[in-house]
């Protein structure tokens, strides 16, 4: 939310105004006669409905004209529904202006003159993503259109009775709407919510999010953080090309007091490849030497604006490939480097979770043929698409006892937007196209080989492991932990957390990157 006058939500004030203005000299015949009988419970809602309604649309700026993304069409939508609102009044005021002309259908919509603007604000809140707008809109809508619905019934207007099968349709599209209404309510709330949280971040500190130029592509960092003096956090995105910049306040927020928390959509993935797929659409530059040089120019980046002589690196997954291969080749500019589930060696990983979980179906008398047919198919082809179904089938065998609960974090996260969503459809929408499209990447994480990269650091090298993890078991996690030589080495264990330890228990991952960052950790 963003406090500012807004002239969208003037200007619908003035459409919604105007006309009951003109309408107050204009009445139907016998009106003052149904408003004896309103309803006082309905009425005090439509009055508190009516001031809170105008004081939001016209305090919040989140109204406004933005540049355009699929989220635009709510405003469309709603602008669509106060123009029906103003042909309704042309229509009435050029009418007999009885009460069949005031509470007739409007295109089939029933009681157009009350539910059309109700709709109108309803939809302009949502657009805005404020949710002072969309409860002031419902408030006013359970008042406004129960008030005039009981007033048309008492017109005689509208008491046509539908069938019995179109009556339960009715009910059945009513209640669908109303659990969608309040889904949206309750997702919005909570990112507003959050969203005023992050405000304690300044003046002295930061919350932006910015596309850099780096390396002839700009790229999408989100920074965030209550003092720019403290030490800067560098976040690396697993996957590959999974960013989760929208979902990582889980565990930064509980940082940002004594950090400078940096998050960063890789080239190739989320809001940074829509912002590049006109010159680069099929990822031709998302390749892993290049993916390490982004970062350097990242890094270099962060190291001048904030005055830093070196950066704290964070990696997640894939993103501890890209993490622990830069701290090797870049120590003068690398603190400390803190790999979460660590990948070690991929093909290894899940030849173990497959021969456990083998193990595990013939040990309770299963048929194991699936499995073995899923196994021999991503050893043949080496595809992700195989590599999903041999996971998809191992994964009973393997379950974490805490989830993640991601889903819910990146739904009510203040920085969500239509970019991170479109990312997340390109993930689910067809895994084939998903892996042509970043292919280059992946040869490069199937490939890997923790050993092989090196075991010398000239960092200190601490990771993050889930008890529970067998995309990255903790065991390799300490057999490599065990062969390295560093100023500062070591191994913290989130009991009953999986492959995402961050979002499976945030605050207790935050508390363990801080105990590794003050040197409590040995």
């Amino acid at each position: 939310m963003r406090f500012g006058l807004s002239w969208v939500g003037l200007v619908y004030l003035a459409m919604l105004l105007i006309p009951n203005l003109l309408w107050t000299r204009r009445q139907p015949e016998d009106y003052a006669r149904f408003v004896k009988g309103e309803n006082k419970a309905l009425l005090a809602l439509e009055r508190a409905g009516e001031v809170l309604t105008a004081c939001a649309a016209a305090c919040f700026s989140d109204f406004d004209l933005r540049p355009w993304t699929a989220w635009c069409l709510w405003l469309i939508a709603s602008f669509s529904c106060m123009l029906l609102y103003e042909v309704f009044w042309v229509r009435y005021f050029r009418s007999e202006r009885t009460m069949r002309d005031f509470y007739g259908p409007l295109l089939g919509i029933p009681v157009p003159g009350a539910l059309l603007p109700v709709a109108g604000f309803l939809l302009l809140g949502i657009y805005g993503g404020n949710s002072p707008l969309i409860l002031s809109s419902l408030i006013l809508g359970v008042g406004h259109v129960g008030i005039h619905l009981a007033q048309a019934r008492e017109a005689g207007i509208g008491k046509k009775r539908a069938s019995v099968p179109m009556q339960i349709l009715k009910t059945a599209l009513a209640a669908a709407a109303v659990l969608a209404l309040l889904g949206i309510t309750a997702v919005t709330a909570v990112r507003n919510v959050r969203a005023v949280r992050h405000w304690a971040n300044l003046p002295r500190g930061v919350d932006e999010g910015i596309f850099l130029p780096l390396n002839g592509q700009e790229q999408y960092v989100l920074i965030t953080g209550r003092d720019r003096n403290n030490p800067v956090i560098v976040y690396l995105h697993g996957g590959p090309a999974a960013p989760d910049t929208c979902c990582a306040y889980a565990f930064a927020d509980a940082l940002t007091a004594d950090y400078t928390f940096v998050c960063w959509d890789q080239r190739g993935c989320g809001r940074t490849y829509f912002r590049n797929a006109g010159s680069d659409p099929e990822n031709r530059t998302a390749v892993f030497p290049q993916a390490l040089e982004d970062l350097d120019a990242l890094v270099d980046y962060l190291r001048g604006r904030f005055g830093r002589e070196k950066v704290i690196l964070v990696g997640h997954s894939y993103g501890t490939i890209l993490g622990s291969r830069y701290a090797l080749a870049h120590p003068e500019k690398v603190a400390v480097y803190i790999g979460a589930s660590q990948v070690i060696n991929p093909e290894q990983a899940d030849a173990y979770s497959y021969e456990d979980a083998l193990k595990k179906a013939a040990s309770a008398g299963e048929n194991t043929e699936k499995l073995t047919s899923a196994w021999d198919a991503f050893r043949r082809e080496g595809s992700l698409d195989t590599l999903m179904a041999v996971r998809a089938l191992t994964a009973p065998y393997h379950p974490a006892r805490i989830r993640d609960g991601q889903l819910w974090t990146a739904l009510t996260s203040p920085y969500l937007g239509v970019d991170d969503f479109r990312w997340f459809l390109k993930q689910t929408g067809g895994l084939d196209g998903f892996f042509a499209l970043n292919r280059r990447l992946f040869a490069e994480t199937f490939d890997f080989d923790a050993y092989r990269q090196g075991t010398a650091y000239q960092v200190p090298v601490y990771f993050i492991s889930g008890t529970d993890d067998w995309v990255c078991p903790a065991s390799a996690v300490q057999s490599y932990l065990e062969t390295l030589t560093a100023p500062g080495k070591g191994l913290l264990l989130l009991d009953g957390c999986g492959h995402s330890p961050q979002y499976a228990l945030p605050r207790e991952f935050a508390s363990a990157v801080r105990e590794i960052l003050n040197g409590q950790l040995h």
